[in-house]
């Protein structure tokens, strides 16, 4: 998935103190779009000289990943989170896209929800917060779900409605205040399908900078002869379909395609 760029490590966590360095890399960022270059047939952050002022995001490998003002080089190709899913090398997509999560929580919050007042960065950890009355911002990372359900040889499969893509999805939902996320699962799953679910398996999770989220993978089971019918207000299609009538190829991007691929192989109980 888009997160996994072994060799390489990702390290998230804050430094208040760190300054930059020649080699590290430049964050840019305008209108959502984050500023890359070519090099050769393949994409790079710039790079630093050392010395510059910027707000330092995360390190992978050990160097750092800093976001500065201004417009970036000449050369610059700006991408979008969209843009990102399919750039390569993979650890460019993946910097690039929690480059982009990461500056959009900054500008938002540059005042306090609270009080009005201007913000300021914390001297120990990452979170936004006011001098005046003691408020605390921390990132966003919202919580949701992807269902796998399943009825014997068939996957309960989705698509939304009023979005271009033509591609098959499965339940999924932002988890509400005060449900465990297992209950979150049976809750999306019946308001958008009608479908009461049973057995629930943990899969895996993946951090999805698209929205914000976390996203908790999750395989079940239908209860006996239950058919889905769509909510028609965030899907237009619900429906089974058979592993052999799957038309879908493994990518490296999303939990969502991994596991309708792990179905179509018959690996969704491994």
């Amino acid at each position: 998935m888009i997160q996994e760029i072994h060799p390489s490590v990702y390290v998230n966590a804050y430094e208040p103190g760190a300054v930059t360095k020649a080699g590290d890399a430049a964050v840019y960022v305008r209108e959502g779009k984050v500023c890359l270059v070519k090099e050769g047939d393949d994409l790079a952050f710039p790079q630093l000289s050392g010395g510059e002022q910027g707000r330092f995001l995360f390190r992978i490998d050990g160097r750092g990943w800093y976001l500065l003002d201004g417009g970036g080089p000449e050369n610059s190709v700006w991408f979008s989170r969209r843009d990102l899913r399919g750039a390569y090398p993979k650890t460019v997509s993946f910097a690039g896209l929690c480059a982009l999560q990461l500056a959009g929580w900054y500008e938002a919050n540059r005042f306090c929800g609270r009080c009005g007042k201007p913000l300021c960065h914390d001297k120990k950890e990452r979170m936004m917060r006011c001098p005046d009355c003691g408020n605390m911002i921390f990132p966003k990372i919202c919580p949701a779900v992807i269902v796998g359900v399943t009825k014997g040889d068939k996957l309960l499969v989705t698509k939304y409605k009023d979005r271009p893509s033509v591609k098959w999805a499965l339940v999924a939902g932002f988890a509400e205040i005060g449900e465990t996320i297992e209950d979150t699962v049976r809750r999306e799953v019946m308001e958008e399908t009608g479908v009461r679910v049973k057995n629930l398996r943990f899969y895996k999770s993946q951090p999805w900078c698209m929205s914000d989220s976390l996203l908790m993978g999750f395989w079940c089971e239908a209860e006996e002869d239950a058919e889905p019918v769509p909510d028609g207000t965030e899907l237009s299609v619900a429906m089974w379909i058979r592993r052999d009538e799957i038309d879908l190829e493994l990518d490296d991007v999303s939990l969502t395609n991994e596991m309708i691929c792990r179905f179509k192989a018959g690996k969704e109980r491994e």
